[in-house]
């Protein structure tokens, strides 16, 4: 890596979106189908892989984690990560109050993520930080119509108001916003995020595999 390379890196920061786990309040769509006990394992797994991908990204890396409950498992470990709370508000808000967090530490690209994407690879990180030298947004779009990953050069705050969050809008609403803008926007590939029963069905007929054995070869 270069001198510029590694100034780049330095200035590059990664927003992690977590919960600690928990039965009954983690995956709670996908617990409606599999059960919660089910639900938790997989969102374990997401989680070790989430860290897994992200291991060797060498850029500033952040945890926003929700408001832990009475049987939250504090001693899940996110060692090498600056750790926050998440702030109140909707999906939008939350977003918005991590980008800005790290610009006004002089940051020169911010990458957010969450922890629902079984495909997402330290490729897919690396694309996003690397397109971000020559776009302004990067977004990975998932197969639900909403987005893995959001990545912007400086705060462009329309980008999070007036979206129906958790809903297949919030992709297309997204892309009209950077258009309107006049932004460069540059598209990672397609993913699928796990957050019910028919995603899970989904996601493991696709691979042919279950979703732990899936895990362990990503």
């Amino acid at each position: 890596m270069n001198n510029n390379s590694m100034a780049d890196a330095a200035l590059n920061r990664l927003v992690v979106f977590a919960r600690y786990p928990e039965l009954g309040r983690v995956k709670t769509r996908l617990a409606a189908d599999i059960g919660a006990e089910a639900a938790l394992k997989v969102y374990r797994q997401l989680l070790a892989h989430t860290r897994a991908v992200v291991a060797s990204l060498p850029v500033h890396k952040t945890v926003w984690l929700a408001e832990a409950g009475p049987a939250a498992d504090l001693t899940d470990e996110w060692t090498g990560y600056e750790q926050l709370p998440q702030p109140a508000g909707d999906l939008g808000e939350k977003m918005q109050a991590a980008f800005a967090h790290d610009f006004e530490r002089q940051a020169s690209a911010v990458v957010i993520i969450g922890t629902d994407c079984p495909g997402l690879t330290t490729a897919h990180l690396t694309d996003a930080f690397d397109a971000l030298r020559t776009h302004d947004v990067v977004l990975g779009p998932a197969t639900d119509g909403g987005y893995y990953l959001l990545g912007m050069k400086q705060l462009w705050s329309s980008l999070f108001t007036g979206k129906s969050w958790s809903t297949d809008t919030v992709r297309s609403a997204t892309v009209a916003d950077v258009k309107q803008l006049g932004l460069r926007l540059h598209l990672l590939s397609e993913l699928s995020d796990i957050d019910t029963g028919a995603d899970l069905r989904a996601w493991e007929a696709t691979t042919g595999k279950t979703f732990e054995q899936g895990l362990r070869v990503l």
